[in-house]
């Protein structure tokens, strides 16, 4: 069990499952009093406060706000209540912020066939709010409140959808590509603060956000196939790889693109089933 450094504390937007679950987990092993923010209801809610008293048996602080972290009087109220938890409590401070948040519109740009309902302005707005500005928006609220210590690191969840598209995913990936610019955005004007900002590209892993794509067991399939290890990416491996980005000693990644897929990126698909490639 690890004992809480009282002072260490990870913002988790979107704590409650996959690899916010999975990264709360890990950092609180590793001593860091968590802050999530999550929107679940019913049996959602319940496995929220599960991991809630779960993190709390390693040691550590817990504070969770099932609230929509898209919404800026909510996000408010979240900071407004950081501030009073750190309230007197000398070297309290935000030393890691994870952005991994999934929820958005999976409808295709232009119909396929006549009638098919299409993605209006209302989704695609919300979309890149929820799943690339809301970084921004935190990022600015956290650092004008005084909350994040210096050498601070925040990390973004991103996906291969960045730079590569699937049927129904147009707007996630325009959201996914807005994510990893605005990282490299705040990497060059958050330096002078001696907080650095990196994405991570995960593999394709199974998370109720993946479950929600249509034709995911497809997209599982090929990732099984295409990857050297012949499994998906769970949300352990990418918890480790935050794991690392919180410690000291990667102080000067900055900026980076990530990828955490254990070389699934890397392998042609045409590859497998060529009788006079595999020989």
């Amino acid at each position: 069990m690890a004992s809480s450094t009282t002072h260490r504390y990870a913002l988790i937007l979107g704590v409650s499952s996959g690899i916010g679950r999975a990264s709360a987990l890990s950092l609180a092993r590793d001593g860091f009093n968590i802050i999530g923010v999550h929107l679940d209801r019913a049996a959602g809610l319940e496995a929220a406060r599960a991991l809630q008293a779960e993190l709390q048996s390693h040691g550590v602080e817990a504070h969770f706000f099932n609230v929509n972290a898209a919404d800026a009087d909510r996000r408010a109220e979240v900071i407004e209540a950081i501030r009073n938890i750190f309230a007197g409590r000398e070297g309290a401070q935000i030393s890691f912020m994870l952005h991994s948040l999934a929820f958005g519109s999976l409808l295709p740009l232009i119909p396929g066939v006549e009638g098919e309902r299409t993605a209006t302005q209302k989704q695609i707005n919300m979309t890149l709010d929820v799943m690339a500005n809301s970084l921004v928006y935190w990022t600015q609220d956290v650092l004008a409140a005084g909350l994040f210590g210096r050498g601070a690191r925040i990390v973004a969840m991103s996906s291969n959808g960045a730079s590569r598209v699937l049927p129904t995913y147009g707007i996630v990936s325009a959201a996914k590509a807005a994510l990893e610019s605005y990282i490299r955005q705040l990497a060059l004007e958050l330096a002078p603060h001696g907080i650095t900002a990196n994405t991570l590209r995960a593999g394709v892993t199974v998370t109720p956000a993946l479950e929600k794509i249509p034709g995911n067991q497809v997209i599982q399939s090929h990732a099984e196939m295409r990857n050297p290890h012949h499994r998906l990416t769970t949300p352990e491996d990418v918890a480790a790889m935050i794991a690392l980005l919180a410690a000291e000693g990667s102080y000067w990644v900055n900026g980076a693109c990530i990828i955490v897929d254990g070389g699934e990126d890397a392998v042609d698909l045409t590859w497998y089933g060529r009788e006079d490639l595999m020989s």
